[in-house]
């Protein structure tokens, strides 16, 4: 039995077709095939049903898919030490972002990081919450930016920042003249959300608390983008909360219709995540390290106090 063909065993059970997984590995289709098979008649068990299409994995494939997991992870970690001994921040690294996340904070960090350490390959992609925590549970990312807290057990959490609530509310909307806004001025009926799916839709959700008493309304009007909710509501279509990040950016007609909360401000926290496993740790503290700066300053600069962090 040999790391390797346990890699191939993952790449197949990912992919669920054997070609594909070739693909992946680098390797022909009949290397990959006669590995397997060579482990399969080693173990005297049946990894995959090849009988089915796609590809499934046995009852005890699915046994041996877990163990392969943990074991190639841990592989993995020699190579890590040794780059940690030796204080080395580079080579390939997946990072995933939440959609509400990704368009301010990645302008924000993306070329301090590179210019700091350039000797890391980033590849980075705007994900959901959900996909975040199977890809980090699978390996097939070393680190996420997402709203928590999460309670995943096998992933740990560093917080960033926390990212205060901030009200968008455009002209003759009842709230418009008011100069700060209560928690409990909200009215999920008039408010403007995210799609399911979103966590910074959640934390809107846990501020209304009219929502709670009336489980059974329905959203008239839902996006999948903050900047679409922007354009909605100037169009008289309700009102909307923008993560504090997204404000930094709308024009100065638009920032007439931002209000502030009361103390405490509602805020989401957003963390950098990562399997227990901790691998790849100098590049998750370079990240922590960069991110959390430029956060701090651009919050300190715009003289807002976060105080009440939400749930995701």
């Amino acid at each position: 039995m040999t790391i390797t063909q346990l890699y191939y065993v993952l790449a197949v059970a990912e992919n669920q077709n054997f070609t594909k997984a070739a693909e992946k590995c680098f390797v022909t289709q009949p290397t990959l095939s006669m590995q397997i098979q060579k482990l399969e008649d080693q173990l005297d068990v049946q990894i995959f049903d090849r009988s089915k299409k796609p590809i499934e994995l046995t009852d005890v494939g699915r046994k041996i898919v877990t163990q392969a997991r943990n074991i190639v992870n841990e592989s993995y970690r020699i190579q890590d030490i040794v780059d940690q001994q030796k204080g080395f921040i580079g080579g390939e690294f997946k990072l995933g972002i939440i959609p509400t996340v990704m368009p301010t904070l990645l302008p924000m960090f993306l070329k301090t990081f590179i210019k700091k350490h350039p000797k890391v390959k980033l590849k980075i992609e705007e994900l959901a919450t959900e996909e975040i925590i199977t890809r980090l549970k699978d390996g097939h990312l070393d680190a996420a930016i997402a709203a928590t807290p999460l309670e995943e057990e096998v992933i740990k959490e560093r917080v960033l920042y926390f990212e205060p609530f901030v009200c968008y509310i455009p002209k003759g909307h009842r709230l418009y003249t008011n100069s700060k806004i209560d928690v409990a001025d909200l009215d999920i009926n008039d408010m403007l959300l995210l799609e399911d799916g979103h966590c910074f839709r959640d934390g809107v959700i846990n501020l209304c608390k009219v929502f709670k008493n009336n489980p059974d309304d329905k959203f008239q009007l839902e996006s999948g983008s903050i900047e679409t909710l922007v354009k909605l509501s100037n169009e008289g279509l309700g009102m909307t909360l923008l993560p504090y990040l997204h404000t930094l950016d709308i024009n100065d007609k638009e920032k007439e219709n931002l209000h502030f909360f009361n103390e405490p401000t509602p805020a989401r926290e957003v963390s950098i995540i990562y399997h227990k496993s901790e691998l790849k740790m100098q590049i998750i503290e370079a990240l922590q390290d960069v991110i959390s700066g430029i956060i701090r300053g651009a919050i300190a600069f715009q003289n807002v106090k976060i105080i009440s962090p939400l749930p995701k």
